[in-house]
């Protein structure tokens, strides 16, 4: 009964939020924005670090009796010494805190209808709690041990550790879940964005509780962490809790980042990574080169060019590849940004036999950037799907918190959302075609295709250098 409560609480806020949502943030004081040409902004909100260096965001949504917590840490798969131990730090989290039991937590937060949830990504780790206002008191102070006092108890680690393993198996049966970490070792190399960080099967072996706790208390740190509030509190209040809580916690100095600018890869010739999966009926395929980082200031712009190409039902690509010819059920394309640099990626999949015709239907596709180029048309189509997709992507408290957490970990500002819509309507064709020109990379394409290399061998040689792995081996490349 009280999940279903938080349910249709949750259900509540997407609706309701959205219109809180014409408030901006300056220093920290709400005040209504009523310029509709402006669009959607960003709630007001409020910036502070503690003195051990903790950042806090906190964004008072009172139109629902709910709040999102999220902690962002500056560790993931970028961090990882051992592959795959940023990952399985997050998820040790949760198996016991300050004595208590991993059973014990679950039984808490079940029993207030709450979720809570940890996870890590390529440059981040994320710890994050969704509940009802009233238990403020019992989840903020169990979120905080779950943060900064995990148990990290062996029985419990192990237990994880035999499922990850045993996923790892079971994700290679999928090519489309585990082609991103193919294609982002081919491009990368090794270099930190190349690491996988779901690990291996070799790696997740050799690591024990005490690699966890070691890891935590390398990165786990107030200085290296943000903290977003969103929901129904008053701020006053909260930023006592907070203090109280977290203002302990102790800060260290001379915490080393890997430079993630430094040695990026420089792509000479095309390649593909071959992956033999020798019961494969179909062949999945990615296509594409280095690409953006999370603070471009062409982000937006890239984010319309792109919807013609392949980011939306009626882009080019899925007309062509899906509708026209029938050779997939869907084809995308998109840029994958991280903090200092990224990816650019088309991905489909199709039947085996049809693998050439797909790859050189989406080839030519892709080619019409440039020389056919985008007509006022199908840019002002573009425009205006991008503006109406992009308000429901920042409604609920959850989504706020992502988006605050994610300004912290890739350093961007909420310019990014006040601007959006300014943006998206200043885009012309000129300045279309120069993303195109700038952005989209042309030459030197990268080929990752899974499937049966008996079969596909002498069609992945058409298009570069070709390396060959089995999707049984351990890892994602060479």
């Amino acid at each position: 009964m009280k999940l279903s409560k938080l349910k249709l609480v949750v259900a509540m806020a997407t609706v309701m939020t959205l219109g809180a949502c014409a408030m901006t943030q300056g220093t920290g004081v709400a005040t209504q924005n009523n310029s509709p040409a402006k669009g959607f902004v960003v709630p007001a909100y409020e910036r502070l670090t503690l003195d051990n260096g903790l950042t806090l965001f906190l964004m008072p949504q009172k139109e629902v009796p709910l709040i999102t917590v999220n902690a962002v840490v500056r560790a993931g798969s970028v961090n990882d010494s051992t592959a795959g131990i940023a990952s399985m730090t997050a998820q040790g989290l949760l198996l016991g805190a300050a004595g208590r039991s991993k059973s014990e937590l679950e039984q808490t937060v079940d029993f207030l209808g709450a979720s809570l949830s940890a996870d890590a990504g390529k440059e981040g780790s994320v710890l994050a709690a969704d509940f009802m206002a009233k238990d403020t008191e019992v989840m903020l102070p169990l979120f905080a041990n779950v943060l900064m006092r995990p148990d990290f108890n062996s029985d419990e680690f192990a237990k994880l550790q035999q499922r990850e393993i045993a996923g790892l198996s079971q994700a290679k049966e999928s090519p489309r879940a585990v082609i991103g970490r193919y294609f982002d070792k081919l491009v990368f190399g090794q270099h930190p964005y190349g690491n996988a960080g779901s690990g291996t099967r070799e790696s997740l072996a050799t690591l024990n509780a005490d690699a966890l706790r070691a890891f935590h208390a390398n990165y786990y740190l107030p200085g290296n962490t943000a903290i977003s509030v969103v929901g129904d509190f008053d701020p006053a209040s909260m930023k006592q809790r907070l203090q109280a809580l977290f203002g302990g916690w102790h800060k260290v100095e001379g915490l080393k980042q890997p430079d993630l600018k430094a040695g990026l890869p420089k792509l000479d010739k095309s390649r593909v990574l071959l992956v033999d999966k020798g019961d494969a009926i179909e062949t999945t395929f990615l296509i594409g080169s280095l690409g953006i980082s999370r603070d471009n200031p062409d982000y937006v712009g890239l984010s319309v060019v792109n919807t013609i190409l392949g980011g939306r039902f009626t882009s080019w690509l899925n007309d062509e590849l899906r509708v026209n010819a029938g050779l997939t059920y869907g084809a995308h394309s998109g840029f994958v940004p991280y903090s200092s640099a990224g990816v650019f990626q088309i991905s489909t999949f199709t039947k085996m036999a049809t693998t050439e015709q797909a790859i050189d239907l989406a080839l030519k596709t892709y080619a019409r950037l440039w020389e056919q180029g985008i007509d006022k048309a199908t840019l002002d189509s573009a425009k205006a799907y991008v503006k109406g997709q992009f308000p429901p992507k920042f409604e609920t408290a959850g989504q706020l918190a992502g988006l605050l957490s994610d300004m912290y970990l890739y350093g961007f500002d909420d310019s990014f959302i006040n601007e959006f819509q300014q943006r998206v309507d200043g885009l012309t064709l000129a300045e279309a075609q120069r993303l195109v020109a700038s952005y989209f990379p042309r030459e030197n394409l990268q080929f990752v295709l899974i499937g049966n290399a008996a079969e596909i061998a002498p069609i992945a040689a058409k298009y570069g250098e070709v390396i060959k792995v089995n999707i049984q081996d351990v890892g994602f490349g060479n």
